[in-house]
C-alpha cells in the first residue's frame, strides 16, 4: 500500500510503498477514507517531540471502513464505518472503569513505543519494521489497529467530517463537556480558535453557556468562532487579561480554556479565571522543557487549573455520540474542513497549517 513515511525529523514526509501485514488476534484492518492533518503530526515530524521516533507512518485523525478482523474481535465487523482512536478504551482497566479519566492503561506502554499490543509492528519496508504512530498510522491507504482503538460510527456521517472527531474536535468539545463540565448560564473564555479552540467554543454552547468569549490573533478565525457560538471576540495581546476582567465586571470568567500550547497564553488563561471558583482547563500541548508559571495568589483566591487529554472523551462510547450530534445539526463540522488534499500533498497540509491557512486540511483517499 501507499503511505507517508517520516524518514528524518525536520524533513518532508516521503510517500512510498510499504507492506502491511494481516491483523492478528484482537486487531482490525481498516481502509482509510479520510484523515485530518493535525498539529501533533507536525510536532513529531519537526523533531520537537521528545518521544518521537522514525521511520514511522504518521497520521492519527482517521475515518474509514473495516475490511477484515482478526480472531476474538467482536465489536466491529467488515463494512462498519469507524473512527480511529489514539486514546483507546479497553473498558476493563482501572481507568476505563472510572468516570474520572479517559486515559486507558491497556496498551499505553507499547503504543508509546510505536508498537501494537504484542510489541511488534504490522508495517514494514523491505522486511525492515516501520513503527506505528500513536497506535494509528493513518497517513496511509490502510491501517491495522487494535479493536479497542476504533469507534464504530453512523455510516451516514461524511468521512471528512467524522475523521475530525478522532482528535481535534473531540478534544475541544470534550474539554468543555467532560473536563470542565461547563454549567448553563456561565461565562467562558476560550484562548485559541484553531480546531481544538473552536471545538471548545461549540462545547460551551452545547452546555448552555450564556457568554462565550473567543480569543485569537486571527480575525478570520474569530469569525469562525462566532459561527460555533462565540458571543464576543478579542484579538489576543498583552492586555487580554485586563480586557476579560473589564468584560466580566472585574471578576474574570467562570471557565477558561487554553488551546494554543503557548505557556504565556496558559498563564493568561489562569489569570482570566474568576476569583472564588474559576476553572482554567489546559488542552494545548507546550514545547519540550517549557514551564507554566502561576502566581500562587491566583490559586489561593479560589482558581483551579485542570489538564485535559482528548477532552476526557472515552472514545468507543462517546465519539459515536458526538458524531450523532453532528448529524442532528448540533455541531457544524463543515467550516472546519478548509482544504481537501490527496496523500501525495501531505506535506502541503503541514505548510498550510504552519501558515495558519484554514483550520484543517483533510486527506481523501
Amino acid at each position: 500500500m501507499r503511505a507517508a513515511v517520516l524518514e528524518e525529523f525536520g524533513q518532508p514526509l516521503v510517500v512510498q510503498e510499504v507492506e502491511l501485514a494481516e491483523p492478528k488476534a484482537g486487531e482490525v484492518l481498516v481502509r482509510l477514507v479520510a484523515c485530518g492533518v493535525c498539529h501533533t503530526d507536525l510536532y513529531t515530524a519537526s523533531g520537537a517531540d521528545p518521544s518521537g521516533y522514525s521511520p514511522t507512518v504518521l497520521g492519527h485523525e482517521g475515518a474509514g471502513v473495516v475490511e477484515r478482523v482478526g480472531v476474538d474481535v467482536t465489536s466491529v465487523a467488515p463494512g462498519d464505518h469507524v473512527v480511529t482512536l489514539f486514546s483507546p478504551q479497553c473498558r476493563e482497566c482501572v481507568h476505563c472503569l472510572s468516570n474520572r479519566t479517559n486515559l486507558c492503561l491497556a496498551i499505553r506502554e507499547q503504543q508509546n513505543q510505536g508498537f501494537l499490543p504484542d510489541g511488534t509492528t504490522r508495517l514494514a519496508r523491505n522486511d525492515e519494521p516501520v513503527r506505528h504512530f500513536m497506535g494509528c498510522s493513518t497517513f496511509a491507504e490502510y491501517t491495522v489497529m487494535p479493536e479497542i482503538a476504533l469507534a464504530k460510527v453512523n455510516p451516514d456521517a461524511p468521512p471528512e467530517h467524522a475523521c475530525l472527531f478522532a482528535c481535534g474536535l473531540s478534544t475541544g468539545i470534550g474539554a468543555a463537556m467532560n473536563t470542565a463540565k461547563v454549567e448553563s448560564g456561565s461565562t467562558c473564555v476560550v484562548f485559541g480558535a484553531g480546531m481544538v479552540g473552536l471545538g471548545a467554543v461549540a462545547g460551551c454552547r452545547l452546555q448552555g453557556a450564556e457568554r462565550i468569549v473567543s480569543v485569537d490573533l486571527s480575525p478570520g478565525r474569530l469569525e469562525l468562532a462566532k459561527g460555533q457560538g462565540a458571543t464576543d471576540t478579542l484579538v489576543g495581546g498583552s492586555d487580554t487579561v485586563d480586557q476579560i476582567l473589564e468584560l466580566t465586571g472585574g471578576f474574570g470568567a467562570d471557565y477558561t480554556f487554553e488551546a494554543t500550547g503557548n505557556v504565556a497564553v496558559m498563564r493568561q488563561a489562569v489569570e482570566s479565571a474568576r476569583m472564588g471558583w474559576g476553572l482554567c482547563t489546559v488542552a494545548g500541548v507546550a514545547g519540550k522543557g517549557e514551564v507554566l508559571e502561576v502566581v500562587p495568589r491566583f490559586l489561593i483566591t479560589g482558581r483551579r487549573v485542570a489538564g485535559s487529554s482528548f477532552g476526557g472523551v472515552k472514545g468507543r462510547d462517546q465519539v459515536p455520540e458526538l458524531v450523532e450530534r453532528a448529524l442532528a445539526g448540533e455541531i457544524d463540522v463543515a467550516p472546519f474542513v478548509s482544504h481537501k488534499i490527496g496523500l501525495d500533498d501531505v506535506n502541503r497540509g503541514f505548510e498550510l497549517m504552519e501558515a495558519q491557512d484554514g483550520i484543517r486540511s483533510v486527506i481523501e483517499f
